[in-house]
């Protein structure tokens, strides 16, 4: 059975380029398997799923060794599983090198597992890249004075008769809460502003 893996993350939310490339494998939608979310980790749903429906000799499809994950230690975890645990093949299909199928004599696992190296550590050293230019944006931000994040929400013009309502026992914190439209957070941090002005 075949099967394919796309991952799209927050920032990369159009998969039409992976589910052409699994479809033109001849892949059908019932056996791909897809979870919109990072590449740090393997915690994602559909890849659990798929986990538990390889069987050996199964071959796992994927367009790039990026999409199957971003953190190079996991990376090589997972292909060992998916190998040898397992017994499935995979494929890379824009790195025709890692596809398990080929060359299972001594050279070709030990070119493959070099090629997987090289890779996986690519794959993590763009992750902590993109880390890097965003942190380095949202410097650049503030130096500029841009507020990030959502928008503050100011208290309310009676805030200071509803904190005192509440202060005095009158008002429950709950009732206090409605009456302002602010949440817990948001309630405390405004109070806090309200004591030290």
């Amino acid at each position: 059975m075949t099967y394919g893996y796309i991952r799209i993350s927050s920032t990369d939310q159009n998969e039409a380029r992976q589910i052409t490339a699994l479809h033109s494998r001849g892949i059908p939608n019932d056996k791909i398997y897809m979870d919109k979310q990072s590449g740090k980790d393997f915690q994602r749903p559909a890849y659990k799923r798929l986990l538990k429906k390889l069987r050996p000799g199964d071959l796992l499809c994927v367009l790039s060794i990026d999409r199957l994950g971003r953190s190079y230690t996991e990376i090589q975890e997972q292909w060992r599983i998916l190998t040898k645990e397992i017994s499935a093949d995979i494929c890379v299909l824009d790195m025709p090198m890692l596809d398990t199928r080929n060359g299972k004599d001594l050279m070709g696992t030990f070119i493959a597992d070099l090629t997987l190296q090289i890779l996986s550590f690519v794959a993590q050293k763009e992750r902590e890249n993109i880390r890097q230019r965003q942190a380095e944006g949202i410097a650049e931000a503030r130096k500029r004075g841009v507020h990030l994040g959502r928008p503050a929400v100011p208290a309310p013009e009676n805030f200071p008769f509803i904190v005192s309502a509440w202060e005095n026992g009158t008002l429950s914190f709950q009732d206090a809460l409605a009456k302002t439209g602010l949440s817990y957070g948001t309630f405390y941090r405004r109070l806090r502003e309200y004591r030290t002005v």
